[in-house]
């Protein structure tokens, strides 16, 4: 039989618990949670690359390995959710919530992830080839991530609610590959693009203060008028890009930077 003082620490751990539950419930009311087991039968029960789980809970989830391809996801909320190495490829991410997940090794590619929430999640050397992005990206881990063909741009026709747009404020995006990718009009500022390929890449009204360039490659991207107010380019390769109409107010390293056949510095 526990102790007095056993039963009175299980009974608060019990309560607190419940507490955490109600309050999870209450954040999440209508969305129906499921525990991986159920989530792998509803995945083996459905059609390959039709499966339907809109709206679920994954909150929390070990979903580790988990194959989705081609699943409808959206507005289904995995926070703090563990997917390395899943396979999200062609998903329908809508409106989805990844905020604190870790997405490490995952694949994605093609995915839809229109309006995704992914403030603080861990996408280290996730491939995201082909994707459709718009959403919060604050403080992700970017590191080594295949970024490629991704179409990050906002689509100027529909802004009736104002401008949406990518924000990846604060991302780590060390060794990330972004080449051919559209981030034109993105909120990339404060972030750490060291080692980057961004080659070809259309940055056309990115936002880049204080970000950090550094031995970055950005040979041929697109940078007309973006904001690069405190960027660092120490080392990095400009070859053949434009920066007509940018803002290089305080840029640091750009004397040092490859600028063979660059457009619009001052001077040239």
């Amino acid at each position: 039989m526990p102790s007095n003082r056993r039963r009175v620490a299980l009974a608060r751990a019990a309560s607190s618990v419940l507490l955490v539950a109600a309050a999870f419930a209450q954040e999440w009311q209508g969305y129906e949670r499921l525990t991986r087991e159920q989530l792998l039968d509803r995945l083996s029960e459905a059609s390959p690359g039709a499966a339907s789980l809109s709206a679920k809970n994954f909150t929390g989830l070990d979903l580790t390995g988990v194959d989705f391809r081609g699943a409808n996801l959206s507005a289904s909320v995995f926070n703090q959710a563990t997917l390395s190495t899943a396979k999200l490829d062609h998903c329908n991410l809508t409106v989805s919530f990844f905020e604190g997940a870790n997405l490490s090794d995952a694949s994605m590619t093609r995915a839809v992830l229109f309006s995704a929430q992914m403030a603080g999640a861990v996408l280290r050397g996730a491939d995201l080839t082909g994707a459709r992005l718009i959403g919060d990206l604050r403080r992700t881990d970017l590191s080594r991530a295949k970024l490629v063909q991704m179409n990050a741009a906002p689509d100027m026709k529909n802004q009736s609610m104002g401008l949406m747009r990518v924000n990846m404020v604060n991302a780590k995006v060390v060794a990330a590959d972004l080449t051919d990718s559209d981030f034109s009009r993105a909120d990339l500022s404060f972030s750490d693009f060291t080692d980057a390929r961004l080659i070809r890449t259309k940055l056309v009204g990115a936002d880049l203060s204080g970000s950090v360039l550094a031995g970055a490659d950005l040979t041929g991207a697109d940078l007309r008028d973006a904001t690069l107010i405190d960027a660092d380019f120490t080392n990095a390769n400009l070859s053949a890009a434009d920066l007509t109409g940018a803002q290089l107010r305080g840029v640091k390293g750009l004397d040092g930077a490859r600028r063979a056949t660059t457009r619009g510095l001052p001077g040239s």
